[in-house]
């Protein structure tokens, strides 16, 4: 019997159910990591603040436009989460040199401190899960998650890495 999906999109083909199932339990364990290394900082920022924080590490300079639209808010919202954010000490607004008219928003050194620390985090954590599996089916893993972040509409980043389109 097919696996039912979010409303009104119909169930998950059968032919797919074993990968979907892996997928979504592979996903389980990286939320918990992101977790982990969102109580490490929540002290100092909250959950929207971090996105904008790192995003804005992977991303570079953005503006408020496109922080709101990559957080899916209104941009109110992400004019407060950014002020918090400048008055941490962690962000900074400065002219556009392309076109003064934009403000751009790019990490201070705190802020990028802070990203990077979160970022070794999830990934020792990450190493410790890899480490652990056979060595001989890891190229495989780093292939398979390729191919599903290329699918997903990632795009690769400067050092291999990949990232999820807008809104993911």
């Amino acid at each position: 019997m097919p696996m039912e999906t979010s409303a009104g999109s119909g169930p998950v083909p059968e032919a797919l159910s074993r990968e979907v199932e892996a997928v979504m339990a592979a996903a389980d364990t990286l939320m918990r990591v992101v977790a982990r290394s969102v109580a490490e900082v929540e002290d100092i920022v909250n959950t929207p603040q971090l996105r904008v924080l790192v995003l804005i590490h992977t991303h570079g300079p953005q503006n408020l436009g496109g922080v709101a639209a990559e957080l899916g808010v209104h941009a109110s919202n992400a004019t407060r989460i950014c002020d918090r954010l400048v008055a941490a000490d962690l962000l900074q607004r400065r002219e556009d040199p392309a076109d003064r008219r934009y403000i751009r928003l790019e990490l201070t050194r705190e802020g990028r401190e802070l990203v990077d620390t979160v970022l070794q985090h999830r990934r020792q954590a990450i190493a410790e899960v890899i480490a652990r599996m056979p060595a001989g089916r890891r190229p495989a893993l780093a292939a398979a998650l390729e191919a599903f972040a290329a699918a997903a509409g990632g795009q690769g980043t400067s050092d291999g890495r990949f990232t999820l389109g807008s809104g993911a």
